[in-house]
């Protein structure tokens, strides 16, 4: 019995979590798509990897999102929102005084308002005038002193995240574990700056020092990049204001640092990260709108702003091989969180599994499709063959007759004089028990008496030979007129269907322009489109005729694929000469080998592309003196046509 505490049924909660992250065969299917209809293979796992795959973003996505995070950042406040606080708070200061040395008779207090009324107009300049003023009024000195904690704390929190939370009670003891840090950090920085080996003087700094560092660094290296972004941060920020603004913060920062030991410390720090992290510098940021922001919100939304313009550079560039691995996965998951970081690991691993998978290679030439790759594109193009076959009628794609030594259909039937196909036993002695035959010997079965009408063979399925030659056009009019994809599925696709179904077969592709050649299938999907003018069916048939002659038992079967009538041929020494229009040379050298096919009984099926009237009026010439046939298929059906006109070459040649 089920446990009545659970209960199964199907999962609602979004994304299946036990579904694999990606279909590599799907992915594998769509990169296929590009590089048959000719693309490069690298610009296909390119546009893959922009696209994204199986629902999950792809890199253009990514992107939009950092450039429209990236927006954002820049209305996010005002800059010099320092300046404006401090402004606020020393008039603060200044009015509880004034108030204060209005209620005096003295003669001291006059002369103090005398020094407030001449105090410099600019805010850096009044806080550096009020540091010896001898404050009367107990809440304007709490007032200007909060100012210039504010400003330290300000300044150590720009440099280390979090550090305005660990001053904010104002423990003098606080501050001094702050100095004893930065002193500590000093000696680790220059130590690996020397070369030395700072694992475990890194591991004991985090240990005394680490609840000062929530980006919980695991390394020194680490460690470095997190206090460099901050200081290239910093000085983006100062360069980004105007110059009296950038002039009068200076001025409040330095006062800040007045304590001399940390003044010191902090100069250090800056020397040793900008030796150890070069070239972080940042031209000024555009920025603007919203509240007033503190010194270090400041340089924070400056840091975060660089991260952005960095990723959104860094997915801009991505997308070739093993470029992935430049895209920062950690500050894209802290920019724009979790599931932007998931899609990018998908595709990061889906580039791996292509290649661990076999359907991807990487050597010396490049990236290339593997023969695994291509008879998986060869399987889909024949499915999509099939299915449009069957939509249309066709039906029958095999011979049914039943022969010795072929495949078993499944089927048996009775046995017949002379019939040499296989014995099936079981359904022999099934018959004679049946009948009755069954010999009893004593108390136990002795066996069964077979007679001649208890005998049933297995039926197999007759496999004819055929010497298939596939001569396709490789001329630059079939990439113009959007023919390249569907001729390169045809051919994977017929090339599955022999490898697969028809092995006895033997299968030659020949491309064809200036010149023609042999051509695997993976050699097929590679090619790209060359500027070569010509249409030489002459030398096509020549190969094709060389094939059918090394299979003289097999059935020939030779069907062409063009869009444009010949404007090549082979000289007697092999040299190619293109002319156009059509000569009468190259006419007459094309007619000669096409009577060389027929001669080897072989009918030529032609598959005409486009409405050329020369074309027509050539291959239904050529299709009369061979007694072949001329085809028209709409693009999308050349495969449908192709395959099954081999199909019906081999049925019609028993």
């Amino acid at each position: 019995m089920s446990d009545p505490r659970f209960r199964y049924g199907p999962w609602h909660g979004g994304p299946d979590p036990l579904a694999p992250p990606y279909d590599v065969r799907r992915a594998l299917d769509e990169i296929g798509q590009d590089v048959l209809a000719g693309g490069s293979l690298r610009e296909a796992l390119r546009d893959l990897m922009r696209r994204g795959v199986d629902g999950r973003r792809g890199l253009d996505e990514l992107r939009q999102r950092a450039r429209r995070m990236r927006k954002a950042a820049q209305r996010r406040g005002d800059l010099a929102g320092t300046l404006d606080q401090v402004r606020a708070a020393l008039d603060q200061a200044l009015a509880a005084e004034r108030e204060t040395l209005a209620g005096a008779d003295d003669a001291d207090a006059r002369l103090a308002e005398m020094d407030l009324a001449t105090l410099p107009d600019d805010t850096a300049g009044a806080v550096r005038a009020l540091d010896p003023y001898d404050w009367r009024s107990p809440e304007a000195r709490a007032t200007y002193e909060a100012i210039k904690e504010m400003l330290q704390r300000e300044v150590l929190d720009a440099q280390f995240a979090g550090m305005k939370r660990f001053l904010e009670d104002g423990d003098p003891e606080a501050m001094q574990a702050v100095k004893d840090m930065m002193a500590d950090l000093n000696d680790l920085l220059a130590a690996h700056a020397r070369g030395e080996d700072t694992t475990d003087r890194f591991a004991d700094f985090m240990d005394k020092h680490g609840e000062m560092f929530p980006e919980n660094p695991e390394n020194v290296d680490e460690l470095i990049d997190a206090l460099a972004r901050r200081q290239a941060a910093a000085d983006r920020m100062m360069a980004s204001l105007r110059p009296e603004q950038r002039e009068q913060l200076g001025q409040l920062m330095s006062q800040a640092m007045s304590d001399p030991d940390l003044a010191s410390q902090m100069a250090q720090l800056s020397d040793n990260l900008r030796a150890l992290r070069p070239g972080l510098e940042r031209g000024p940021a555009q920025m603007g709108g919203g509240e007033p922001m503190g010194y270090s919100a400041a340089v924070e939304a400056i840091a975060d702003l660089a991260d952005l313009e960095a990723l959104e550079q860094q997915l801009s560039e991505a997308g070739g091989p093993g470029s992935l691995d430049a895209v920062d996965v950690d500050t894209l998951e802290k920019q724009l969180g979790g599931e932007a970081a998931a899609d990018m690991r998908a595709l990061r691993e889906l580039e791996r599994e292509l290649e661990r998978q076999g359907f991807l290679t990487s050597g010396d030439d490049g990236l290339r499709l593997t023969p695994r790759a291509v008879r998986r594109l060869g399987e889909t193009a024949l499915k999509k063959v099939f299915d449009q076959i069957a939509a249309s009628g066709s039906g029958d794609h095999d011979d049914r007759r039943t022969g010795s030594a072929d495949e078993p259909t499944g089927l048996t039937r009775p046995w017949e004089f002379g019939d040499d196909l296989p014995l099936d036993a079981v359904r022999t002695v099934s018959n004679a028990v049946r009948r009755g035959g069954l010999v009893r010997t004593g108390s136990t079965d002795g066996g069964a008496r077979l007679l001649v009408e208890d005998f049933e063979v297995v039926e197999t399925e007759k496999r004819t030979s055929a010497a298939v030659a596939l001569l396709v056009d490789l001329s630059f009019s079939m990439v113009n007129e959007g023919r390249w994809g569907p001729m390169k599925q045809t051919a994977l696709a017929l090339s599955h269907l022999v490898q697969t179904r028809f092995r006895q077969d033997a299968l030659e592709i020949i491309g064809f322009n200036l010149t023609a050649r042999r051509m695997t299938a993976v050699q097929l999907a590679e090619a790209e489109p060359e500027w070569v003018q010509g249409t030489n069916l002459q030398h096509a048939l020549m190969l094709a005729g060389r094939h059918l002659r090394r299979h003289p038992d097999a059935e020939p079967v030779v069907m062409v694929v063009t869009d444009g009538e010949p404007t090549a041929h082979l000289w007697p020494d092999g040299t190619p000469e293109f002319r156009w229009p059509t000569t009468r040379e190259t006419l007459r050298a094309t007619v000669t080998q096409v009577d060389e096919i027929t001669r080897w009984g072989a009918s030529l099926n032609l598959f005409m592309l486009g409405e050329d009237p020369g074309l027509a009026r050539f291959v239904d010439a050529i299709a009369r003196r061979s007694g072949g046939r001329v085809f028209t298929p709409d693009i999308g059906r050349l495969g449908e046509y192709v395959v099954a006109d081999y199909l019906r070459a081999r049925r019609g040649r028993r």
